[in-house]
């Protein structure tokens, strides 16, 4: 028994300095990313998720929301965390000693009878030394953490950029539905037009079949309006997380800012885009993780040092002896048939294809950046040209009625009129969602995509 104390001592002072708590005693918990979320300072951080639909108008701000609580991508990517930080703690674990214990109860017969034989042992073991191999693991297992949080992130920029696809998507079918019908109303204005002339005698039936066949085409564009707004609903509840008949209620679209100035060095934006872009620096600790790799699979050819102690006891035909061991352990590997070796040149090309992956990614962060520049630049510019259109078109369609009613104008410049006023209002429609759409793809390929943006909408801000 005197091996006991020495087991005891052992045990009762190592292991309570990892032991936080025996459910996490290396804090794992807290290494893990919060849930997905862009919420700002200005949020609740540990506000509950919303599951379910709001009972008033759905806002911008509330649709990102429900499709981060809703979205089964939010589930996987944070419990993919979660899996990475409890594997930091494995690779913490080898660390500290193990303790194992062992019982046999055996029945020998012999040709003189038969006894019963017991024994028992208990064990502590504990690797002092291993030339790297845990502290190897040990990085590798915190830097695939690093790529699992970043990787969060850059999923949670990827699902808020299309709810607000969505989202826009849908109040533009929306818009185009309201376009529709003031082109419906001013197409049989004009019909009635047409047809009170042709009733006293100074219009053609050439004026007023044209009138009738430009109200029938409003209409037609009207219905096929009102099935693509309730397919963009159907879309938008659907990103949201719900079923496609869900009702949803939008909220009133934010007035335009009335600064659209953006402009900025393209150079600028794309740098500070391969600083922030989280895909990039998911693919950084990957690399970083493969370079531990090799390190590790360098150690495993090293030699080992342990430590073990434990006392035993057998019971043998009533006879009990009490025993023990203790000492130092070096494994010293000679030759493992080229394991180590192969071990090494997979985990160093396991480094090329992480390095060739970030290169790739660089890359495409560079050509996001530079497209969605590009399309905003665009947009932007359509904005202020389709208000001067639209406004000019109204203009122009006031002007070929009031003179269709007075007699000095033809049916045929009143349609034409009408059809440029309709088109103008799409394209301002269109222009619209460009801008929305486009400006959230600049800031999510800038890795920036976050609630600020859509606060700055709120308040007029560009």
């Amino acid at each position: 028994m005197r091996f006991l104390p020495v087991l005891i001592l052992l045990t009762g002072t190592v292991l309570p300095a990892w032991a936080g708590g025996f459910d996490d005693p290396f804090g794992t918990d807290d290494m893990v990313p919060p849930r997905p979320s862009l919420r700002d300072s200005t949020r609740v951080a540990d506000a509950p998720c919303q599951k379910a639909m709001p009972a008033s108008a759905l806002t911008a701000v509330e649709a990102v929301d429900l499709a981060l609580c809703n979205h089964p991508q939010t589930r996987e990517v944070w419990a993919s965390a979660r899996t990475q930080a409890a594997l930091v703690g494995v690779a913490e674990a080898a660390w500290l000693p193990r303790l194992d214990g062992s019982a046999s109860a055996n029945r020998l017969i012999y040709d003189s009878g038969s006894f019963n034989s017991n024994s028992a042992s208990l064990t502590l073991s504990w690797l002092l030394y291993d030339f790297g191999q845990r502290s190897a693991n040990a990085d590798n297992a915190r830097h695939l953490l690093n790529a699992a949080a970043a990787t969060q992130d850059a999923t949670v920029q990827a699902l808020f950029l299309a709810a607000l696809q969505a989202y826009y998507s849908a109040q533009a079918a929306r818009a185009a539905v309201q376009s529709t019908i003031e082109a419906e109303r001013s197409a049989r204005e004009s019909f009635l037009a047409a047809e009170s002339r042709y009733e006293v005698g100074v219009g053609t039936p050439a004026d007023r079949l044209q009138a009738q066949t430009a109200l029938s085409q409003a209409r037609l564009n009207r219905i096929r309006s009102e099935g693509e707004v309730r397919n963009a609903f159907g879309s938008l509840a659907n990103a949201l997380g719900f079923e496609a008949q869900q009702p949803i209620a939008l909220a009133e679209m934010p007035a335009m800012p009335a600064n659209l100035d953006f402009q900025r060095e393209i150079d600028t934006l794309i740098g500070e885009a391969q600083v922030r872009r989280p895909d990039l620096r998911a693919a950084e600790a990957q690399i970083k993780a493969a370079e531990a790799g090799v390190e590790a699979a360098r150690a495993q050819g090293r030699p080992t040092l342990s430590f073990g102690v434990g006392p035993s006891w057998q019971n043998s035909a009533g006879l009990l002896t009490q025993g023990g061991s203790i000492g130092l352990s070096l494994n010293v590997p000679i030759f493992t048939g080229f394991d180590t070796t192969y071990r090494v040149r997979s985990a160093s090309a396991q480094v090329e294809v992480k390095a060739a992956q970030r290169d790739r990614i660089r890359n495409q962060v560079a050509l996001d950046v530079w497209k969605a520049y590009q399309s905003l630049t665009t947009a932007t510019q359509s904005l202020a040209t389709t208000a001067d259109l639209v406004a000019s078109a109204e203009q122009s369609e006031r002007v070929a009625l009031g003179r269709y009613k007075a007699g000095v104008g033809t049916v045929l410049d009143l349609l034409a009129a009408q059809s440029a006023l309709a088109s103008a209002r799409l394209q301002r429609i269109q222009a619209q969602l460009d801008w929305n759409v486009y400006r959230a793809t600049l800031a999510q390929a800038m890795g920036a995509l976050d609630y600020t943006l859509l606060q700055a909408t709120a308040e007029g801000r560009p």
